[in-house]
């Protein structure tokens, strides 16, 4: 019917992708089709990239098509979907690489992309694709990590909730993660503490944290246990493998609930030079050491996200169908952090992978896939 083509990976550690044809695959019972008009870049797509499938995503076969957000058009919907209809704008994630799915068809780096229909969301007429497609994967990592019952098991947001008595701590509020966790806390009736960089502080109380704390401050444990004073933990989510530790440390300290949600794997920040594979696994076995140890001594428990998980749970339903729809409508839900447009077409995919590997700041890399 349509003419796709796609970014693919062609292998293990293979660069650059290779952009060709594609099978367009129409919609199934509760799966819509868009017609790709931006997508966003995540770690985990270059991680995969650079890294391959030894550690992680073993099942993925090649060549494959990586990538989780987009945003576009529907052009067609598959039996029993009536929340949307051709021409509808929507944002989505795309679960192609979710081990139960492991579906090409439903990877971002498409022009035509299948997405649960419970996993997209309407966007406003005046919301550009560039900047709703900075949301799926960020927001549903946070929403893992803050309401599912493995993790904090905090109630689910809404565009009127009442105060919920509780201080919920976001270590990384500028990330991406960072960012949808502490509006969807909020609007879950939350307060937010959140750590950031100063040049970031403006930005992470624009979307709702109450106090912010300079993550490199050698004092900003015993800040933010002197602010949790007279307050009731809800948790912490941590968005930086070295946060976690100091998330224990600080509820260790805290009246209230004694979980850290980790939204980052214990793993190098950037590829190391060299024995990249050995390095990688040596510090993701010692970190794992340090938060078992630390959990079993302070009695502050941890579990780990996949940001997937919530796609059949419930959460992910709550998330794209319940709530995000009117918060994006009435502008409660602010799509952050802002897009690093880089390059327009799928050629440009590889482009803007490097780039995010050189770092960005409070910023999302995303690439225009207009005609």
């Amino acid at each position: 019917m349509f003419n796709n083509r796609a970014a693919w990976l062609m292998g293990s550690k293979n660069r650059p992708l290779q952009v060709k044809s594609a099978p367009y695959t129409g919609p199934r019972k509760g799966q819509i089709v868009i017609r790709n008009h931006a997508t966003a870049i995540n770690i985990i797509d270059w991680r995969l990239q650079d890294l391959g499938t030894s550690m992680m995503y073993k099942w993925i076969k090649y060549p494959c098509v990586l990538g989780s957000d987009v945003a576009g058009e529907v052009v067609e919907v598959g039996p029993q979907v009536t929340r949307f209809k051709f021409g509808d704008r929507v944002v989505g994630q795309a679960v192609g690489k979710d081990e139960k799915r492991n579906s090409d068809a439903e990877g971002a780096f498409q022009l035509y992309v299948v997405l649960l229909d419970h996993m997209a969301s309407p966007i406003p007429d005046d919301m550009p694709y560039e900047s709703a497609c900075v949301l799926p994967l960020g927001t549903s990592t946070a929403a893992c990590g803050l309401f599912q019952e493995d993790q904090l098991g905090l109630q689910l947001p809404s565009v009127n909730s009442k105060p919920k008595g509780e201080t919920l701590l976001i270590w990384g509020g500028s990330t991406s993660v960072g960012s949808s966790a502490i509006q969807l806390a909020v609007s879950a009736g939350y307060e937010v503490f959140t750590t950031s960089s100063p040049h970031n502080f403006n930005y992470v109380k624009k979307l709702g944290a109450s106090q912010v704390f300079n993550y490199k401050s050698k004092t900003v444990v015993n800040d933010i246990v002197k602010a949790f004073k007279g307050k009731k933990a809800a948790g912490a989510i941590s968005m930086a493998s070295n946060g976690t530790e100091r998330c224990m440390d600080i509820l260790a300290r805290c009246d209230g609930k004694r979980f850290v949600s980790l939204a980052a794997y214990p793993v190098p920040d950037k590829i190391p030079a060299h024995f990249p594979m050995l390095q990688t696994m040596f510090m993701f076995l010692t970190r794992s050491f340090v938060y078992w140890f630390k959990s079993k001594t302070m009695g502050v428990d941890y579990n780990l996200i996949f940001a997937t998980s919530l796609v059949e749970n419930g959460v992910g339903k709550a998330i794209f169908e319940g709530y995000l729809p009117q918060a994006l409508e009435n502008g409660i839900f602010l799509p952050s952090p802002e897009p690093v447009v880089i390059g327009n077409g799928l050629e440009s995919i590889q482009t803007a992978m490097d780039y995010y590997k050189t770092g960005v700041s409070a910023k999302k890399v995303v690439v225009s896939l207009k005609d």
